[in-house]
Order: structure tokens, then sequence, then C-alpha cells
């Protein structure tokens, strides 16, 4: 019986996944990251294009839609709230670098067949996650034009941004808006910037994902909470020209997420687990 006992003590281990193991990194990661997800983007340009092209499109659709439905004064936070699934966009873009990585063939079938299969996956519940996120967002905002500018609405988005920089309600508006904007979106980077790779990459359950992205930001809070915001500032930058930017900034922010994804985040070989269970 003894003999069993140990017996199963020590193959348990071996029946499970190892666990994600957490690394420091430092902005000199950050910059390899990015020259190694530009080059991704050189390698194969032509599925961040796509990509690219259709996340600009959804989101000049949605603005566009705001204004159809005569609430245009709602197009700026509508648009800055759907930069928020920007990482659910880029599954596609670290499936690219996966397979660049790998040396793996790259086709828009294997492309489309790895993305259908995360419908099934924990990685669908991360996307739950990010609606969930935005549609805080949302919320807030409404709440927000309700306590500042009142329950009415606006003809234009141009009487609506008047409106915002010209009086002390307004500007109260916009600095407590974009305050909590900010803390959103780095609660939303805290939970997705590994977790969305990880998945894909790893048969884990979301949750764990979740925490090992928590464990890389908070190891590493300087160089990571540095790159949450040159993200923030390009994807500013490329939403201005009707988010035509978009197109060519978001594949390079993608295939640069998953270098980063593989600089945080390494997982221990099987021999190891054993090792460390025997000792």
């Amino acid at each position: 019986m003894a003999d069993q006992a140990e017996t199963t003590t020590q193959t348990v281990p071996a029946a499970l996944p190892p666990e994600p193991k957490v690394r420091t990194i430092s902005f000199d990661d950050v910059i390899d990251a990015l020259s190694a997800g530009l080059n991704d983007f050189k390698r194969a340009p032509q599925y961040g294009l796509v990509i690219g092209a259709f996340f600009a499109l959804g989101g000049l659709i949605v603005v566009l839609s705001a204004s159809a439905l005569s609430m245009s004064y709602l197009s700026y936070p509508l648009a800055a709230g759907f930069v928020l699934i920007g990482p659910f966009a880029a599954v596609g873009l670290y499936e690219v670098s996966r397979r660049i990585s790998a040396g793996e063939e790259i086709s828009w079938s294997k492309i489309f067949t790895t993305m259908w299969e995360q419908k099934g996956r924990e990685l669908s519940w991360m996307a739950f996650v990010v609606l969930f996120i935005q549609i805080m967002w949302m919320y807030q905002v409404r709440l927000l034009l309700a306590l500042f500018l009142g329950f009415r609405s606006f003809a234009s988005f141009g009487e609506f941004l008047n409106e915002v920089v010209s009086t002390p309600e307004g500007l109260m508006f916009l600095a407590v808006g974009h305050v909590v904007g900010a803390i959103l979106s780095l609660i939303l980077f805290t939970l997705t910037v590994i977790s969305f790779p990880l998945l894909l990459e790893q048969d884990r359950d979301f949750i764990t994902a979740m925490i090992t992205s928590v464990k890389a930001v908070t190891a590493s809070p300087i160089p990571m909470i540095g790159w949450a915001f040159i993200v923030t500032i390009v994807l500013i930058v490329s939403m201005a020209p009707a988010f035509l930017g978009l197109v060519i900034t978001l594949p390079i922010l993608g295939h640069t997420t998953w270098h980063l994804y593989k600089k945080c985040v390494s997982f221990p070989e099987r021999k190891d687990i054993m090792e460390e269970a025997a000792n």
C-alpha cells in the first residue's frame, strides 16, 4: 500500500500541466519585442493589413452608426470603447507570429481554423471579460454625462464638443471621464495583455491566464505600464484619420504583444516538473 501511495504521488505531477512561470523584463525587452513584431509584420504583411482593415472598418461603422441614430455626441466615447476589443481582434495576429516563430506554414485557412476553434475554448470566456469592461465603459460615460451635463442630447458632435470644452461642467466631465477610462483601460490591459496569447498557445483555463497576466504586469510594472502607455498613444493617433492608421498600427501592436508574452512567460519542461516533485 505504501508503494502504491508513493507511485500515485509521483505520477500525479506528471499528469498536471506545467504552471506558467513569470519572468521580470526590462525596457530593452519591450524594444526587442517591438522590433520582432515589426519584423513579423514585414514578413507577412497581407495578414496584418487585412485584420487591421477589418478592425478599422468596424470602428468606423460604430461611429457612423452613432451619427445615424442622432447620437453623434457619443462618437468619441464609442470610438474609445471600441478600441478596448483590440486584444480579442489581435488573436489572428498572435497566430501569425506563433507560426512564424515555430517555422510553420501560414495561410488564411489555418489562421481562420485556429480562430474558429477558440469558440469552444477558454479564450471565448476572455471575450466576455472584454465585453463586460466595455459595457462598464459605456455605462460610466452615460452616468458622467447625466451627472455633469444633465439628461439631454446634442444635435451634433460639434455642439457636444463646444459644450465640453467651453463650460466648467463639460471640462469636469472630460477630466473625470478620462480618469475613469484610464482606470478601466489599465484593468483591461492588466487582465488581457498576457492572457490572450497564453490561451491561444496553451490549453489553460481563463482564470489562470488572467492571474498570469496580472503577475506579469506586477512583476515588471514600469516596462509593462510603459508598453500600455505606448499602445494608448499609438491607438489614439491611429484613430484620428477615420481609423485608417489602425490598418498599420494594429498588426504591429498585435505581433509585438505576442513577443512580449513570450518574454514574460515560460513553461517548465516535463522533466523539470518531475525533478521538482522528486525533491
